[in-house]
């Protein structure tokens, strides 16, 4: 089943490629309204995987008794890294680097204020192991 899903994500992708390699040097703005739409194409393509991961992963955290709002934490900083890393790549493809770097430092901040309450957490329990 994986193999037929990657098969036809990576057809779905060079027959995208192929069109916007023709494309590009006639009308470039269509050219990048066609990566844009097939980038959200293939993502929107993957949400159900995604879905099922993350089902999986409750799954396996409520056997193990991990905190759920730790690892509502952790899943939303994961979230925000793909999504983030998703953004950037559509504005490098769209030839702006520069608000792909933007997008970046964005998703880097918020990653980082999500994870200031495991980042207290681990301090407090070290501040009650040492004293």
């Amino acid at each position: 089943m994986a193999w037929v899903t990657v098969l036809a994500l990576v057809g779905f992708a060079l027959v995208c490629l192929v069109c916007l390699v023709v494309l590009r040097p006639l009308r470039p703005e269509l050219a990048v309204l066609l990566g844009l739409a097939a980038s959200a194409l293939i993502f929107a393509a993957l949400l159900p995987r995604v879905r099922a991961i993350l089902d999986t992963l409750q799954t396996l955290a409520r056997q193990g008794g991990v905190d759920g709002a730790y690892l509502g934490l952790v899943l939303r900083i994961i979230g925000v890294a793909y999504i983030a890393e998703f953004g950037a790549q559509l504005a490098r493809d769209a030839g702006e680097g520069a608000l792909a770097a933007k997008v970046e430092l964005g998703g880097k901040i918020l990653i980082l204020s999500l994870g200031l309450p495991i980042l207290l957490g681990i301090l407090q329990l070290i501040t009650r192991l040492i004293g």
